[in-house]
């Protein structure tokens, strides 16, 4: 499960972390950075870019030294992890809980209860518990 969202702090720009990339006139990093947040948050990784995704965030192994050298990203097993990723952003495991509050309270709105009449399509029933 991921967001449809990410958040990002308005100034950014005068990160210098981000004031050196743009010295040097490190664009495609910066680049790279920005589509790091909205794939993690997408595919609900909690900040971590697997080292397939590279191309997928318009980046290369030369972006991702540039971004681990001012310490946007850290290096780790499979890929980099997001710095601060924890800080900033929901959790995967948040938002599954806030999906799932929302659609029981959805279900209650529509019908009265959790449960959907069985007259509606299976696609929109309330997604039973994994604990249960």
């Amino acid at each position: 499960m991921g967001l449809p969202w990410v958040r990002l702090d308005t100034k950014w720009p005068q990160n210098p972390k981000f004031l050196m990339l743009a010295e040097d006139k490190k664009w495609r990093a910066i680049c790279a950075y920005m589509a790091g947040l909205a794939y993690c948050g997408g595919h609900g990784t909690d900040g971590f870019i697997p080292y397939y995704a590279l191309g997928v965030i318009y980046a290369t192994k030369k972006e991702a030294t540039e971004l681990v050298a001012v310490q946007l990203w850290h290096p780790c097993d499979g890929g980099w992890q997001i710095n601060g990723w924890a800080d900033h952003q929901e959790s995967n495991e948040e938002t599954a809980k806030r999906s799932k509050k929302a659609r029981d309270a959805a279900m209650v709105r529509w019908h009265g209860n959790k449960q959907a009449p069985s007259n509606t399509p299976s696609m929109l029933r309330a997604v039973p518990d994994s604990d249960a």
